[in-house]
């Protein structure tokens, strides 16, 4: 086999960094002195002969190996020959090779003057945006930012810019949601204040109420203790006195009559039974005394329930005696003939005439009495039910079709559903926090401060609170949900009215 034509590369000049950096014409150069002149890559293994010319040393060697039926030894660039050439190790090409390698080329060739420069190195200064630090393309080692994202100093100064303006905007939202939040809380700070003060104005009022009705009933049971024991002790005191009297003219009978019975004289003793009867006249009285009992079952017994009682005429509000609206009741829902009691009957529809009042989808009904102002309270019972709807509806809501019972469509109603849950029917609805079942649920109405609130009504503890603008009178609203074949939801609702 005939040997291989030696390679013949152009001679390079000398490794330099411009000062005044053109990005194409330093990337040519830059590259064309770390590539090698025979593979044309970048230097892998540099070593250097006695020419100052670097080869890889793979390439090198096996060049001299084509070259060895010849008997020569050259470079490949300049041509001289060595008898017995050693190839010399560059570890300053190799480190600058492996830099190379290592920081990205437009990164370098882009590097300005830096205004915290290296001792030795000022003009090729990058910037590692993963470790967001200045490095030095010939200081730092280059493992150390081997995959990290680098670049030279403008760039990272305008991507830094950019993020920091990023970051800045994004603060700047933060401190206008904080402010807006800070005033909502100032707000509500004030607004909780002042409606604190507001409750216990009311707390002490109502409580005040009640300790000046139970201190005006104190004083008018003892007032009328004081007669009936003054009218008593009279009765007494006189009637002491009247037998006190009759008590001596008895005395004084017995006397007479002592000393009649003791004369032992038979015609003295039949003398003076004459005059006998007339000088007992009057000393004779019966002992008719009727003791008359003190009334102090009065004021026994279960006192405090008999005052609660005398309270209850003075105490506001109770339970309201609401009735029904029978023109509003679908058809198939039963209504007690005195309209406190509605239920779901499973027959055929009742034969109602229908009107523009009358609920014809949604097995519904409303209360008789619109409400505009004041306040108001009624109790529903709800017990042994699976499924129902009470609360208030707008006295103009529509009656027909399918409806949407919440308050954008004039509908304040709480719900029991799916057997044992309850919610407020909001948007979407809300989850009340009931422990047990509820048997009945007390609704209280303060149309003028625009609060409905709802109660469970054995023990008074709160479920839900509407706070609405109502635009026009209120009609308490029911529904007591389908009843099934299987007998439940069977139960009606009852409005519970306390009568004392």
């Amino acid at each position: 086999m005939a040997p291989q034509s030696p390679i013949h590369p152009l001679p390079k000049p000398p490794l330099t960094l411009s000062h005044s950096p053109q990005p194409p014409a330093m990337a040519c150069s830059l590259k064309d002195e770390l590539l090698c002149s025979i593979c044309l890559s970048i230097y892998q293994d540099p070593v250097g002969l006695g020419c100052e010319h670097y080869f890889c040393r793979r390439c090198i060697t096996e060049h001299w190996v084509r070259q060895e039926p010849q008997g020569t030894r050259d470079c490949p660039e300049c041509r001289r020959t060595f008898p017995e050439p050693t190839l010399a190790p560059s570890l300053k090409l190799a480190n600058i090779v492996e830099r190379y390698s290592a920081f990205p080329l437009d990164a370098i060739l882009g590097a300005q003057r830096s205004p915290f420069p290296c001792k030795d190195h000022e003009k090729v200064k990058l910037f590692c945006l993963t470790d967001r630090a200045v490095v030095c393309f010939f200081c730092d080692e280059p493992a150390v930012h081997e995959q990290h994202q680098v670049t030279n100093v403008d760039d990272a100064f305008e991507e830094l810019q950019r993020e920091l303006k990023e970051q800045l905007q994004g603060l700047q939202e933060s401190e206008r949601g904080h402010t807006e939040a800070l005033q909502l809380l100032k707000k509500q700070l004030a607004e909780t204040k002042s409606s604190a003060k507001s409750l216990r104005a009311t707390i002490g009022e109502a409580f005040e109420r009640l300790h000046r009705l139970l201190r005006e009933r104190q004083k008018a049971m003892l007032e009328e203790l004081e007669a009936d024991t003054a009218r008593t002790l009279s009765d007494i005191e006189h009637k002491i006195q009247r037998y006190s009297q009759q008590l001596r003219k008895v005395q004084e009978g017995t006397q007479i009559l002592r000393e009649r019975l003791a004369e032992a004289d038979k015609h003295v003793f039949l003398a003076g039974v004459a005059s006998l009867s007339e000088r007992l006249k009057g000393k004779i009285h019966e002992t008719n005394l009727t003791y008359e009992d003190f009334p102090t079952s009065k004021y026994m017994g279960p006192l405090q329930y008999t005052i609660w009682k005398s309270l209850f005429q003075d105490i506001h509000p109770v339970p309201a005696a609401l009735t029904l609206d029978p023109g509003t009741a679908h058809h198939r829902l039963i209504l007690s003939d005195d309209c406190t009691i509605v239920a779901y009957g499973n027959l055929h529809p009742q034969p109602l005439q229908d009107s523009p009042r009358r609920f014809d989808v949604e097995v519904s009904v409303l209360g008789a009495e619109a409400f505009g102002a004041g306040v108001h309270y009624w109790e529903v019972v709800v017990s042994e039910k699976t499924q129902w709807m009470i609360g208030l509806a707008h006295e103009a809501v529509t009656r027909k079709g399918s409806i949407q019972i919440q308050p954008s469509r004039g509908f304040y109603c709480i719900v029991m559903h799916d057997g044992n849950q309850y919610s407020a029917c909001t948007e979407p609805w809300t989850r009340l926090n009931v422990k047990g079942k509820l048997e009945k649920v007390g609704v209280f109405l303060d149309y003028d401060k625009g609060l409905l609130i709802f109660y469970n009504a054995d023990d008074m503890s709160w479920l839900y609170t509407f706070r609405e603008r109502f635009p026009g009178k209120l009609c308490s609203y029911f529904s007591p949900g389908q009843s099934h074949a299987n007998g439940k939801n069977v139960q009606p609702l009852r409005i519970n009215t306390v009568r004392i």
